[in-house]
């Protein structure tokens, strides 16, 4: 009886190497097994295997929330700035300029948003929050509100992007008077968003 030991395993031998596979361990053994995409001298890795089953490593996640309050001008669509980050595994939101997702990874993409509304003093009307994909309107929440002085809204869809130039955004919209997005330690205002099935 032997064995054949070995950390590389390539399959495949097509003369462009990103149409072959090779299944591997790292160069320090840590209990995983790993899968690429090329030749066995340098594989680019796009998933694993650990003890939990499959893991994919360039799976895009992230979670931001409203940090300071925004006001924004009645009967308008608005983005909203989602400027604090909770986390961004893969450094596609932008927090600080166009405060928009652009996953870097093909497929299709749950995304959530919240915003809660403060109507600065008496009850608001229409509020809604809207999801564009690319500059353009993707999905929307509305309800009307009639009484108190906050009106909380969210929305969740299921989007695709191309991975490399589709971008979402999230936008709110009231038709009060006087309105702003408000931060709320109990309502915060949030977007976030997963991949959940790469193409």
């Amino acid at each position: 009886m032997s064995t054949v030991k070995s950390k590389k395993l390539q399959v495949g031998t097509d003369a462009s190497a990103s149409n072959n596979f090779t299944i591997y361990q790292p160069a320090t053994p840590d209990g995983t097994l790993r899968i690429g995409v090329g030749n066995a001298d340098s594989p680019t890795e796009v998933g694993r295997f650990d003890s939990n089953g499959y893991v994919a490593t360039n799976a895009p996640a992230f979670s931001a929330k409203l940090g300071t309050n925004q006001s924004f001008s009645s009967s308008t669509f608005t983005k909203i700035q989602y400027n604090t980050e909770d986390f961004d595994t893969n450094s596609n939101y932008d927090n600080a300029t166009n405060y928009r997702f652009t996953p870097t990874v093909a497929g299709y993409y749950q995304v959530n948003a919240s915003v809660r509304f403060n109507y600065t003093g008496s009850a608001g009307d229409n509020i809604q929050i809207h999801i564009y994909k690319n500059n353009s309107h993707w999905d929307c929440q509305a309800r009307l509100n009639s009484t108190g002085n906050y009106g909380n809204i969210s929305i969740s869809s299921l989007v695709y992007c191309n991975g490399s130039t589709d971008y979402i955004e999230i936008y709110g919209y009231s038709t009060h008077g006087s309105s702003l997005f408000d931060v709320s330690a109990n309502n915060p205002s949030r977007f976030s968003a997963h991949l959940v099935k790469a193409v």
